[in-house]
């Protein structure tokens, strides 16, 4: 079985996500999103990759969204109400909710303010929104007959979730964007052990290791604080939900406890829709707000207020949040655009920006930004580059990794160099392969097919008590009645108890499937199914020559008949007296001699564990069914080697038996 991933967006790059993936025959759409440093055909995943004739419906079982960030979710409606898909959406109730609100104004942006045309219109948004199914956490939903979805929460920002797909006995996690710390207003993410075959993880942070948060926040706090004090203003560009409500909960607090009296603001009208989503959706925030709700909306704030593009000229020093969060259109790119000339300003960059933003080329050190044919921006102004990304660190990746038992890891989502550096780590610390595909770049993953079956209690405590019976010394069994002490007048049976059936590595269980109509698979012994349905029971055995060197074997008794304290014949097995070595070698028996050597490695080798007989009818060795015998003349095979016959049940201790043989019989070459 093969899973294919090919990301049409986010492969080694940040923005655009969009990873199609098919696993089980199952065609999937893995979020839908727009890249911020374009503003021509290439801001949206290249959809011709998945039909050149526009039949997407067709093509795909389903789309998935992980959470409302414009990079995910941006080119959603242009796919459905332009591309033709009419297909299954699935996402969670905040997303689903906040989804159009975003989507409306990057319309406005895109069309209202910058004139684009062929763009998708309001009401292409709210037909977009009808075919979304929103789903809850933990619950999980069947897209069709085989396909299964079920979303764990991710943190990040409100509604964001990882989504674990399964198809037969294949399985995926989707992590989307997602932080394994908690923060102010939102809880960690958190999942199962799914031991997904494959994990896709986003890998935006994937060579960082945050500080500690107290320290990020007091390093921000005393930013803002020194740059106000020195009758600067101080433009915080953050997107209209997530990291805003985390900076705007920690400067409330640093305000109201220092009692400053510098005007805070906030871009117009997104405080009373934040207010909104977190009371509708209370149950996705922390403890911390979810307890103290009832009596106080910690997004009441009492020092923030609405922004109007009237106090832009105000003198004095004054704190604004502005979106949108990397400075590529907007309130926070007019504002930018107006105080970027001023050092006594800042501007502080609370996470990540997308390469080809204004943003990120303010904190490149460019000192002239050009935006349009008509206007560069003089860069005086103060830049600092906090991180209160809501995205996971490398700490945070490898922590997911290991909580889900993944076996393949995908990593999309983040910078090429970067991507290097975790693949290599996660490769060396784990032991599993990793990925980190480019755009339009198919990654194939071989699976295992796995098949639950039960087991009758009675043939599983018969191979364990053999294995105990085949283990190294020193193993806590019950002592054989055949390794007893003589001088032991009252022999016990040999009672084996639970605890002394303990395997030491994985056990061969050879048995017959039942498949009953309607009831699991089931192993059971062969004989019992044998008797149940009166076949007779066909006994398969099969033997192989082990061949010597008969000179060698020689030379190795000429060389201990020389010896005179016959340390030759004193190392072998004390029962073999001269006679059974060869009596003074007079008629030479290099299969009898054979056999003998072969008895004392395997006595000093397993006899503790298991009976080594001796047969005295034809001088043969036996160990259970393996038998070890010496060639006459009604076997096809020529002298100079033994034959070693073992029965199909005994087929773990004829391997063990068979490499014993060998190195008895090639150590006196």
């Amino acid at each position: 079985m093969t899973i294919q991933i090919v990301p049409l967006g986010a492969g080694q790059d940040v923005g655009r996500s969009c990873i199609l993936v098919t696993i089980g025959g199952k065609n999937i759409m893995l979020d839908c999103g727009m890249h911020m440093g374009f503003n021509d055909e290439r801001r949206f995943p290249d959809f011709s990759y998945i039909s050149k004739t526009g039949d997407f419906t067709e093509m795909l079982d389903c789309v998935i969204i992980s959470h409302f960030h414009l990079d995910h979710c941006g080119a959603l409606p242009f796919f459905t109400e332009m591309c033709g898909y009419d297909g299954n959406i699935y996402m969670t109730h905040p997303t689903k909710a906040i989804c159009p609100i975003l989507l409306e104004d990057y319309r406005k942006i895109t069309v209202d303010k910058k004139g684009e045309r062929n763009f998708f219109t309001s009401q292409d948004i709210k037909n977009c929104m009808k075919k979304v199914i929103a789903v809850n956490l933990h619950q999980t939903i069947m897209v069709d007959d085989d396909l299964e979805i079920c979303a764990y929460y991710a943190g990040h920002v409100l509604g964001a979730a990882m989504f674990y797909i399964r198809v037969g006995e294949e399985s995926l996690v989707y992590t989307g964007d997602y932080n394994m710390t908690p923060d102010r207003h939102l809880g960690s993410a958190w999942i199962d052990k799914v031991k997904p075959d494959v994990l896709i993880t986003e890998s935006t942070y994937a060579t960082t290791i945050r500080d500690s948060k107290r320290s990020r926040e007091r390093d921000f706090l005393k930013k803002v604080h020194d740059c106000v004090a020195g009758g600067g203003n101080v433009i915080i560009p953050v997107f209209a939900l997530g990291r805003a409500q985390e900076l705007c909960i920690l400067i409330e607090t640093y305000w109201d406890r220092m009692d400053l009296k510098v005007p805070i603001y906030f871009s117009a009208g997104l405080t009373e829709k934040a207010n909104h989503f977190y009371r509708l959706f209370i149950n996705w925030t922390n403890e911390k707000i979810k307890s103290t709700f009832v009596h106080r909306n910690m997004f009441d704030f009492k020092h923030i207020r609405a922004w109007d593009r009237a106090y832009i000229d105000n003198p004095g020093p004054m704190v604004v949040f502005a979106t949108p969060g990397m400075l590529h259109s907007g309130t926070s790119l007019e504002l930018f655009k107006k105080w970027a000339p001023d050092p006594k300003n800042m501007v502080i960059m609370p996470g990540f920006c997308v390469a080809g933003t204004v943003g990120s080329r303010v904190l490149a050190g460019e000192k002239h930004i050009k935006t349009d044919s008509f206007t560069t921006i003089e860069v005086n102004l103060q830049v600092k580059n906090l991180s209160f990304s809501a995205h996971a660190d490398a700490k945070g990746i490898m922590q997911l990794i290991r909580q889900c038992d993944a076996k393949n890891v995908v990593l999309v989502h983040g910078e090429k160099s970067s991507m290097g550096f975790l693949k290599s780590r996660i490769m060396t610390e784990f032991g599993i392969p990793c990925f980190d595909p480019a755009n339009g770049t198919t990654v194939s993953i071989e699976t295992s097919h796995v098949i639950p079956i039960e087991m009758s209690a009675s043939l599983l405590k018969q191979h364990l008590i053999r294995q105990t019976e085949t283990q190294d010394p020193g193993m806590t069994t019950s002592s054989s009645p055949e390794h007893s002490s003589s001088d032991d007048s009252s022999e016990q049976p040999d009672v084996k108890t639970p605890v002394d059936i303990r395997p030491s590595d994985k056990v061969l269980i050879q048995g017959m499937l039942v498949m009953d109509d309607g009831k699991p698979i089931r192993l059971e012994d062969a004989d019992e199914v044998l008797e149940k349905v009166g076949m007779v029971n066909h006994k398969v055995r099969f033997e192989v020559r082990k061949a010597y060197n008969a000179t060698a074997l020689r030379r190795a008794v000429e060389n201990a008949e020389l010896n005179e304290s016959q340390q030759g014949i004193s190392a072998m097995d004390t029962d073999a007296d001269e006679s059974q070595i060869g009596d003074s070698y007079q008629e030479w028996d290099s299969d009898r001699f054979a056999l003998n050597l072969v008895h004392v490695a395997l006595e000093r080798s397993i006899g503790k564990q298991i009976k080594v007989v001796r047969e005295k009818e034809d001088d043969s060795i036996a160990i259970r069914s393996v038998k070890i015998r010496a060639p006459t003349d009604k076997d096809e095979f020529e002298r100079g080697g033994l034959l070693v016959g073992w029965d199909y049940r005994d087929e773990d201790l004829a391997t063990r038996v068979l490499s014993i043989v060998t190195l008895a019989l090639s150590a006196n070459r």
